[in-house]
């Protein structure tokens, strides 16, 4: 599957996209022919090779003739539907509109019906967005990832006033989303560039493995102390398409403790968000037998988890380290057996099942209540699970 990877090492904006798209190959003529079936005229679009930094890449440019013009949500709406855009293309562009109304309608408090968009409403915004959406398909791209997102500091200057950085919409459409800032006295995240982040992206984290095709770099208008680009990486993934996130793995070592309260400790960590709770024996200092609690943890119920484990265990101390991780795509399904309806968990990558497992407790019950053998309830269950795999197609993997 290709994808296109952004690194917003410093920041991402509607223009920025484009320009790394184009220097990834995007061909601008026939970008332009894309952009005639938005049917708007007083606009102009242009790109040319900058420096910034030490880095060389492609700005991407939009000059139109209008100045200070607020459209409304529905206004944009408007021109979307009498635009001969593909249905996708115009759907995931509605989309990135709809975010920033959202944002800014919470923001003044405005009804979307009544909201006037002001800098993200005019031409030179609309087409960065529909630029970078049609970009993205024209270059192939299934599916997008993203970094971190860096963010800057400071103020900046808008039709609201001066705003702080990142600006009020901006950071509503990076809520969920991680981001940082490392001091860098300027916006380097516009609302623009936030919602297309948004709604494209499909995860937010460290470059995925993949072979790599293509590298472009979109440049950023002002020049700062580091390069102003925006990094966008594109390649192959393969055709097995897993799951990714990043969780954390929480560590500690406990050497003094009764081991009757294990037992109540995972009970808890478990209701209280854990991922994933095991306990490993270990030999500690003075060669001391002891025991690792380990605990797999969204970044979320960290806090809830430390405190968790300060309160019920001995320990002084707790490691943590980010970690990612590859998961099938899960669903429950059930199935009908001579022992009653029983769930089966099954795994999928690309849209096939790779593996499955019976629920343990739907088995359990059903063995006590028709007194036969556990193995044979499980063996029943899979026997009708792999009809649904037969059925799916699918041969790979553990089912």
């Amino acid at each position: 599957m290709k994808i296109a990877y952004f690194d917003c090492f410093s920041g991402v904006s509607g223009d920025m996209i484009v320009g790394a798209l184009l220097d990834a190959g995007l061909d601008l003529a026939l970008l332009e022919d894309e952009l005639l079936k938005l049917g708007l005229t007083g606009y102009s679009v242009s790109a040319g090779r900058v420096g910034r930094g030490a880095i060389t890449g492609t700005k991407f440019q939009v000059e139109t003739d209008e100045s200070g013009h607020g459209r409304t949500v529905g206004e944009i709406a408007q021109i979307l539907s009498d635009s001969a855009l593909d249905d996708d293309v115009r759907s995931s562009v509605r989309a990135v509109i709809d975010e920033i109304a959202q944002a800014e309608s919470r923001i003044h408090g405005t009804p979307v019906s009544e909201l006037h968009l002001h800098e993200t409403s005019g031409l030179d915004s609309i087409v960065d967005i529909v630029a970078s959406v049609a970009g993205l398909k024209m270059l192939g791209v299934e599916a997008v990832f993203s970094s971190k997102v860096h963010v800057g500091t400071g103020f900046v200057e808008c039709a609201h006033g001066t705003l702080p950085v990142p600006a009020p919409a901006t950071l509503a459409l990076l809520k969920g989303i991680p981001v940082y800032s490392r001091g860098v006295e300027s916006e380097l995240a516009t609302p623009t560039g936030a919602a297309l982040l948004r709604v494209l992206a499909q995860d937010f984290g460290p470059l995925p493995e993949m072979k790599v095709e293509a590298v472009g770099y979109g440049a950023g208008t002002r020049e700062l102390a580091t390069p102003n680009m925006l990094r966008v990486v594109i390649g192959d993934i393969g055709a097995a398409t897993y799951e990714r996130d990043e969780v954390v793995l929480v560590e500690v070592n406990i050497d003094d403790m009764n081991p009757e309260l294990f037992g109540h400790a995972s009970d808890l960590l478990w209701e209280r968000g854990a991922l994933d709770v095991y306990l490993t024996p270990v030999f500690m200092k003075k060669n001391r037998p002891g025991t690792m609690l380990t605990v797999l943890v969204a970044q979320e119920h960290v806090d809830e988890i430390i405190s968790t484990i300060f309160d019920e265990t001995t320990t002084l101390g707790i490691r943590m380290t980010k970690v990612e991780r590859r998961t099938l795509t899960r669903e429950i399904l059930h199935v009908e057996t001579r022992f009653g309806r029983i769930g089966v968990k099954f795994g999928r990558a690309a849209g096939h099942i790779v593996n499955l497992a019976p629920e343990y407790e739907d088995c359990r019950e059903a063995a006590v209540r028709c007194k036969v053998p556990l193995a044979d309830v499980y063996d029943e269950v899979r026997a009708a699970a792999h009809k649904i795999t037969a059925a799916d197609g699918s041969t790979e993997g553990n089912v």
